[in-house]
């Protein structure tokens, strides 16, 4: 949802201020990060960031655009501007749809993200995204961030709890922050409160009040 990130005038719902989330973290902490928002196609956006079957919204074109994402977008990324392109300082993140296709993308491809922010995740869409968390341990230094506001509903609270317990009962578990916020909701105004804590966590910079 690259459209929500940096500027309410291109925005449908409101603004995450990642622009200036990270002019903070360059100044106050010297933490120097970029981050590449990827918009959604509109009307084909929930077909774009469903990575796993679900009839009801077929076609399912997840597993195609997270592969885009790593053999497209990343390497022209790479190629054109400084970045550090090893699994150690990459990072994916998204919200609702886009949080599911992070949790996803961290799994599927390991070699390349070692940090997933995954905010207000749609685990609704298929259990089977808990089928894989309990099956794979991620690579040692991964580390993901859960985020999940309390009005979204008991459900969601409950799977994305659901979610840490699994990552974390492998044996070398990666590194989970659980941040429940009772007050949040679904919307871009939680998300861009949670925001710099989330990327002060994944990067090492220590971070926001959790749930453990």
């Amino acid at each position: 949802d690259g459209q929500n990130l940096f500027d309410a005038a291109t925005s449908y719902a409101g603004e995450w201020g990642v622009d200036e989330a990270l002019d903070r973290l360059s100044r106050g902490e010297g933490l120097d990060v970029i981050v590449v928002g990827i918009d959604h196609g509109n009307a084909l956006r929930i077909h774009e960031l469903i990575p796993y079957t679900n009839p009801r919204f077929l076609p399912n074109a997840g597993v195609a655009f997270i592969d885009d994402v790593v053999h497209a977008i990343k390497p022209f990324v790479d190629a054109n501007y400084r970045t550090l392109p090893d699994r150690g300082h990459t990072a994916i993140a998204g919200s609702s749809l886009g949080g599911l296709s992070a949790d996803y993308a961290i799994h599927r491809y390991p070699q390349v993200f070692s940090m997933a922010g995954v905010f207000s995740p749609s685990y609704w869409v298929s259990d089977e995204a808990f089928a894989v968390a309990g099956r794979t341990r991620l690579p040692a230094g991964s580390r993901v961030y859960l985020f999940m506001g309390g009005k979204e509903g008991p459900e969601s609270v409950r799977a994305v709890e659901d979610m840490a317990r699994l990552l974390r009962m492998h044996p070398g578990a990666a590194e989970v922050r659980l941040r429940v916020v009772p007050e949040a909701e679904h919307n871009e105004a939680s998300w861009r409160e949670a925001f710099p804590g989330a990327v002060r966590w994944l990067f090492g910079r220590g971070g926001d009040a959790a749930t453990p």
